[in-house]
């Protein structure tokens, strides 16, 4: 009766985070994987911990996804656990809040007009072949996931509404 009473509590609060993130029709593998990358982004809510961590910050805020942190050494592993960049959103005080990760995976052929080496995690493909967002950037694809911030879009899109780049 007791390990009923766990099961049902655990399926409970799987189904719950899953409504929190957004992704009620991804799989329980999905949830999951995602579930644990968002427990092993956990300790980069503060951003001296992520630049401590190896994550630099790069270009300005960008509408829709927020402040982006890289760890350059990071770039193309494609570890759940360990993502490319993480992205932030200013409060009204200034102060950085981390909303999402992001993983990036360079073109092999450079070729904007082929696929075949897309990648994909949790259970989606990656956003791309795209060009570089910033001058010497190759054509890569790359895949947001929303773990801190609800997304309208759902958790695994590549713009939030709700994140929004402070006024100049």
């Amino acid at each position: 009766m007791r390990r009923t009473i766990l099961r049902l509590i655990a399926a409970a609060s799987a189904g719950m985070l899953a409504a929190m993130l957004g992704i009620s029709a991804a799989s329980a593998e999905s949830r999951s994987d995602l579930a644990a990358a968002r427990q092993a982004t956990v300790q980069y809510h503060d951003v001296a911990a992520a630049i401590h961590a190896g994550y630099k910050p790069v270009l300005d805020c960008v509408p829709g996804m927020g402040f982006h942190y890289v760890n350059f050494g990071q770039f193309g592993q494609m570890d759940p656990l360990v993502p490319d960049a993480l992205t932030y959103a200013a409060n009204k005080n200034g102060q950085l809040r981390l909303v999402a990760a992001e993983w990036f995976k360079v073109d092999t052929d450079q070729n904007l007009a082929t696929d075949t080496d897309r990648p994909s995690m949790f259970g989606k493909e990656f956003d791309g072949p795209m060009p570089g967002h910033a001058p010497g950037m190759p054509i890569h694809y790359d895949l947001h996931a929303y773990l801190w911030q609800g997304n309208p879009d759902g958790v695994l899109a590549t713009y939030n509404p709700n994140v929004h780049c402070p006024a100049l």
